[in-house]
This record gives C-alpha cells, structure tokens and sequence, in this order.
C-alpha cells in the first residue's frame, strides 16, 4: 500500500467530498499505473482568499483508493491557468475520514520527511499527487483528532 497526498482547490474539494472522485491532469497519466486499489490519498487544499478571510492551506480528509479508471466528462473546475482541463485520470474513492476541522498545513511542515525543503515547502505540493511516507500520513492522521 502507498500513500499520497492530492493538491486541489475549495471547490474541486467539495467535488471531490460529493462525488468520492479525485482526478488528475492528463499530463498525470502515469499516475493511473502507480496508484493501486488499498492505497491511501489525503486532500490538501491551498490557501484561499474568501472576502476579507485567508483560509490557510490544510489537509480536508482521508480516503482509500477503490479503483482508478478514465473518463472525459466534465465534473472538475479546472484553475484558469488549465484552460479546459478535464482531469480525465479517476480514483473512485471511500472515505476514510473527512476531517470536523481542516488540520491546518504549516504547523506540520518541520514534521513532515516529505518536506525537504521547509522554506520553499510548497513547492512539494505543486503537483496533482506525491507520494508521501506512511508515518507523514499517520502524523496527519493524529492531528486530525
């Protein structure tokens, strides 16, 4: 079993909460042949203004990996710099935990061994999954009691 983290947005998060999809860019393709059924994916969210509130960036639940498949429909909000991006690559996913409170993201960076880079952390995280360790994602877990 792997572990992985999945960066989106707010509203691609509500989708993805909805619907138990997550899906990646077609530039992502080999991602389809390393994520397995059993594997587990965290969603982290960016940080987002919302009227006068910043939303800090922050990891929104856990889900297990059921199946990965194509599809070309539109259900994703592609970022305006992805122009009609449909994110065709899909993991049907069950959920593990959807977190009562976001677990907020910078606290955890000193922590996190997938975060070589503590000053330019976010860098780890402009990708649409990484693989992370398992005792990343169990510290994540934890601080989502």
């Amino acid at each position: 079993m792997s572990y992985w983290i999945a960066s989106s947005n707010r509203p691609n998060w509500e989708i993805i909460r909805n619907n138990d999809i997550w899906g990646v860019p077609k530039r992502n393709k080999s991602l389809l042949t390393r994520v397995a059924p059993g594997d587990k994916i965290l969603i982290y969210v960016r940080a987002e203004q919302h009227g006068n509130t910043l939303l800090p960036s922050a990891i929104t639940g856990a889900f297990q990996v059921e199946k990965c498949f194509e599809d070309q429909s539109r259900l994703f909000i592609p970022p305006p710099q992805m122009g009609d991006e449909i994110f065709p690559y899909r993991f049907q996913l069950k959920p593990v935990n959807i977190f009562k409170e976001p677990v907020e993201f910078k606290p955890l960076i000193n922590d996190l061994k997938f975060i070589t880079n503590k000053t330019m952390w976010s860098g780890h995280l402009r990708v649409a999954m990484r693989e992370i360790p398992e005792e990343d994602f169990l510290l994540i877990m934890n601080k989502s009691k």
